[in-house]
């Protein structure tokens, strides 16, 4: 039988914005649930994706942490379902709902993020935006349903998440599979690697901001 929930008491301290404790309370089955709430609901923005996908990795090692043991063979299939299956249902609501759905909210988190994925749209086309915002916070949540909200063609969109899906999944999850493997007693080192896993995966994000708020003052100035 597969074991896809770890011990249910864990539940009950379970911290949504930590991965290795989303991991210990549902295993590969909270991979799936985390990655269909951040690439396909709106209020998913906040959950952590990247570094949920690395730390996955790193626990399918024998031994080499003292958390939870994961089965490579589960955590994959699990991601990819996730990713692909919010991504799709993003679009279908966006398509739905309409741009008032992505206006609706104050979060000024969200609202940048749609305006990244707009730039990112206008910039490199449909394919390589999608492929491409798999890999930026926030952006991967409201790419989806702005693809939708802009008509974007379902077979096109189809393809491209499942395409930038796939590599980032399976890209992030063998990562940390790989660095668990080939470091000694990563487990001590497991704290900072996650950190900076987040600080990388966030590093967009504080760019954009800062090249936003220099083009904002350069604009003031004229």
């Amino acid at each position: 039988m597969l074991q896809f929930l770890a011990d249910p008491a864990a539940h009950l301290a379970v911290n949504p914005l930590d991965a290795s404790s989303l991991l210990a309370a549902f295993g590969a089955l909270g991979i799936a649930v985390v990655l269909f709430a951040e690439t396909g609901l709106l209020v998913g923005f906040f959950l952590p994706g990247d570094s949920l996908l690395f730390t996955a990795g790193l626990l399918c090692v024998p031994g080499a942490t003292k958390g939870p043991q994961l089965e490579l063979y589960q955590v994959l299939p699990a991601a990819l379902v996730g990713a692909l299956a919010g991504a799709q249902v993003g679009y279908l609501i966006g398509k739905r709902g309409g741009r008032a759905l992505l206006r609706r909210t104050e979060r000024k988190s969200l609202l940048q993020g749609v305006e990244r994925a707009e730039e990112l749209l206008g910039k490199y086309g449909h394919g390589k935006a999608i492929v491409l915002a798999r890999f930026i916070p926030v952006v991967r949540t409201v790419l989806n349903p702005l693809c939708g909200v802009l008509e974007v063609p379902v077979r096109s969109f189809t393809f491209w998440q499942v395409t930038g899906g796939a590599v980032w999944t399976v890209g992030v999850v063998l990562a940390g599979y790989g660095l668990g493997s080939s470091i000694p007693s990563i487990d001590r080192y497991l704290l900072p690697i996650i950190g900076l896993v987040v600080v990388v995966s966030v590093l967009p994000i504080v760019l954009e901001l800062f090249r936003a708020r220099k083009a904002h003052r350069h604009g003031g100035d004229k």
